[in-house]
């Protein structure tokens, strides 16, 4: 499979999770400020309380993002994970509690039905995505198991990478194209990786000056609001 070839490649030249491993200052520091914008957006859009939204997140990899949300007060048993790759699938079934359910697999053969969750969430996986078809038959399949008045959480890069072919910028026109009767409010973050690395190694506190720049984010974090 196209996407999987393409994980491959990526770590053949090795890149790996180290990359972002907590214990890299600018990882963490990108964590706190995507956690603060994410608890706004929810603030402002959901009314209901965290321990009560049902969650699905396509892939999920290893976990980490659904044990961060069951980490903020989300409710174990009421998070979905999707991953496509099995070793990635057993890495997330090793961390998370065992309450939260995971299914392996194409995400556009998952068995819900219409509305089944108050957020279907993606973390930087449409920019893995290279076939405008499919990325579109993705996105339907998440707006169709969004409830009306729920929403797609979106996080993801938008620009594209020249040292990376396997991946692409997701900019807001191409989400707005995704999700053409969405309410989008979109949200810059993530200082740009490259220059954050760098940063961090002089001072993490570079990081959050740098970080202040608007035009120095490279990540789109949007609540993809489906209406009531």
């Amino acid at each position: 499979m196209a996407v999987a070839e393409r994980y491959a490649r990526r770590a053949a030249r090795g890149v790996g999770d180290d990359l972002y491993s907590p214990l890299r200052p600018e990882v963490t520091l990108a964590r706190q400020e995507r956690q603060r914008v994410m608890l706004d957006l929810l603030s402002r859009h959901s009314p209901q309380p965290l321990d009560q939204l049902r969650v699905l997140e396509v892939g999920c990899g290893s976990g980490s993002n659904l044990l961060e949300l069951a980490s903020l007060g989300f409710d174990a048993s009421r998070l979905v994970g999707n991953e496509l790759l099995p070793e990635r699938t057993s890495a997330a079934r090793r961390q998370l509690p065992a309450a939260t359910v995971l299914h392996e697999g194409d995400a556009l053969t998952l068995p819900f039905a219409d509305g089944s969750f108050d957020l279907v969430y993606q973390s930087t996986v449409f920019s893995s995505l290279l076939d405008d078809v499919f990325q579109q038959q993705l996105a339907n399949a998440m707006w169709r198991w969004a409830r009306p008045g729920g929403a797609v959480l979106w996080y993801d890069f938008t620009y594209n990478n020249p040292r990376n072919p396997d991946v692409r910028g997701m900019p807001l026109a191409r989400i707005q194209a995704l999700f053409p009767h969405a309410r989008i409010d979109a949200r810059r973050v993530t200082l740009a990786p490259p220059l954050s690395r760098r940063a961090a190694r002089l001072h993490p506190g570079l990081c959050r000056m740098l970080s202040a720049l608007p035009l120095l984010r490279t990540h789109l974090l949007c609540w993809i609001g489906k209406p009531g």
